[in-house]
């Protein structure tokens, strides 16, 4: 077990470099996947390797529940027991499944509260509110309800009807694209490991650039989507809730260039040759070692506490 606990809650700083770099140099579906595969899995195995290190620290703490063999000096000696780390462990734990838990709880409020409301709008696509305040975003639905794309009178007012359909398609990519539920993962990623924050801005900003990728193809011009972001973000007063993503979201300066220059290139793994295939090749080792870490000290404490173990 050793040391290998505790690289899982550091590897995640492998993947710096390709948060930002998969912004400029993958195509923003594929970066997408790729930052949110990678957020998942090292907070997953951080998580994991939390809990172990608990288990460890619990057993040392007078009066706990666990069998006595399990605080043995041998037992000890083959867990890499802290005086400090073992005991801090376990508010850290519950930090972490506290904030993990209150970000999925508000993502589903926010969800059922949004669809309640447009509970009178049931079965259409498109649901067109009487607000004059500008704002669009899209609804994911839930068990057998289709996703809906939400938009007040505000905002297609605001727009013209070239920019109306560069909105439609946008919001529609994130329907067909399941971002929010990419865009809630990468959430409780950060939540479990703050070292997976730049992953998180990073899928924000990406999920709204595939999305405009894709309305671009739709409407077959990335001038017309551009001029629509921008005027959405003048209009819009404030961002839509962490449930959906909305056309005004993300850093809209960098949307608007990026839609001005040439469309992206397709491929999906970068040369390794350039800095973004050294970053997500960078990003795939600590990926890949912090699975390995939290597999290899789950099992090894896993037979050290069953020998413990009176039977």
């Amino acid at each position: 077990m050793g040391v290998f606990v505790f690289l899982p809650l550091v590897l995640p700083l492998t993947a710096w470099p390709i948060a930002r770099l998969a912004e400029q140099h993958l195509h923003p579906r594929a970066a997408t996947r790729l930052l949110t595969a990678v957020a998942a899995v090292l907070a997953v195995c951080s998580t994991l390797c939390l809990a172990l290190l608990m288990v460890v620290g619990t057993a040392q703490l007078p009066g706990n529940p666990l069998p006595d063999a399990w605080s043995d000096p041998q037992v000890r000696a083959a867990l890499p027991y802290d005086e400090i780390a073992g005991p801090a462990a376990i508010p850290a734990l519950l930090a972490v499944l506290v904030s993990c838990g209150r970000t999925a709880l508000r993502h589903r409020r926010v969800r059922r509260r949004s669809a309640h409301a447009l509970r009178a709008l049931r079965g259409r696509t498109v649901a067109v509110l009487p607000d004059p305040t500008p704002y669009a975003y899209a609804l994911p639905g839930s068990g057998r309800r289709r996703g809906r794309v939400v938009v007040t009178t505000g905002m297609l007012t605001a727009l013209e009807p070239a920019e109306r359909r560069a909105l439609f398609a946008h919001e529609r990519a994130h329907l067909t694209g399941r971002h929010h539920r990419m865009l809630l993962a990468v959430q409780l990623a950060a939540r479990a490991n703050p070292f997976l924050r730049p992953l998180r801005t990073a899928v924000t900003y990406t999920a709204e650039r595939w999305a405009d990728e894709e309305a671009a193809a739709a409407v077959g011009s990335r001038r017309v989507v551009a001029r629509a972001v921008g005027k959405a973000a003048l209009f819009t007063p404030r961002a839509p809730g962490p449930a959906f993503a909305g056309f005004a979201a993300g850093p809209v300066p960098r949307r608007v260039a990026a839609l001005l220059a040439p469309a992206p290139s397709a491929r999906i793994w970068p040369p390794v040759s350039t800095t973004a295939g050294l970053a997500a090749w960078g990003a795939a080792v600590g990926t890949t070692a912090s699975a390995l870490s939290s597999a290899n000290s789950a099992v090894t404490l896993f037979f050290v506490l069953k020998a413990a173990t009176p039977m």
